[in-house]
């Protein structure tokens, strides 16, 4: 996929999770996971010295499953939730391991019910009336190439890049790469690649939405 051309970083800080997860520099994260696997922890996110720095809880390859993002040194940061009978597949990503509508940070949606490409919109917590997102994805989840835009404009906060090579595959891991562009809250984008990985992996195993 040729990506568009990068705009103007943003200026100012976009916390999401916590300011603590911005840097004023692009950040380069790995995501690594074990194939066809189901075992719980079967996913750590390193920087590129191959350091962990996120962890997720959960198993990938199940229905309706609760995905937990965990700091290095084993943390609860946000918990991810698929919501039953919903037609658009969406997901609630709340504080700390918190399930409660009170801790509610953002939400993401398939733009569609039915969609050939990766599309997500992407709500904030105080966004209530979701006349347009806050966030948007687009890209093939497929071939792990997909970019991250702010809003409904062209000001892209990260992209993700497939990196797998013949030794990945034959340890058996999958492996992508994720930048993250200055000032944006990399722990927010992480929570979005979980997310995207949860919607296409219902997609494709079965399972299913109903009404709103």
């Amino acid at each position: 996929m040729a990506y568009p051309s990068s705009s103007t970083p943003l200026a100012n800080p976009v916390s999401i999770i916590s300011p603590h997860f911005c840097a004023p520099y692009p950040i380069d994260l790995a995501i690594v996971r074990k194939v066809l696997t189901i075992t719980n922890g079967n996913v750590v996110v390193t920087d590129i010295n191959d350091n962990i720095v996120f962890k997720v809880k959960g198993a990938f390859l199940t229905i309706h499953g609760r995905r937990v993002l965990l700091d290095a040194t084993g943390n609860p940061i946000v918990t991810l939730k698929m919501k039953l009978m919903s037609a658009h597949d969406r997901w609630q990503v709340f504080r700390g391991d918190s399930t409660d509508s009170s801790d509610l940070i953002f939400s993401a949606k398939r733009s569609s019910m039915l969609q050939l490409k990766t599309k997500l919109d992407v709500f904030l917590a105080n966004n209530t009336k979701e006349d347009v997102c806050d966030f948007k994805v687009k890209g093939s989840w497929s071939e792990r190439s997909c970019v991250i835009y702010a809003g409904e404009s062209s000001t892209i906060v990260a992209q993700v890049d497939k990196k797998n090579t013949v030794k990945s595959m034959l340890i058996g891991k999958d492996r992508f790469m994720v930048t993250v562009y200055p000032n944006i809250d990399h722990a927010f984008i992480v929570a979005l690649i979980v997310i995207l990985d949860g919607i296409n992996t219902q997609a494709s195993g079965g399972g299913g939405g109903g009404g709103g």
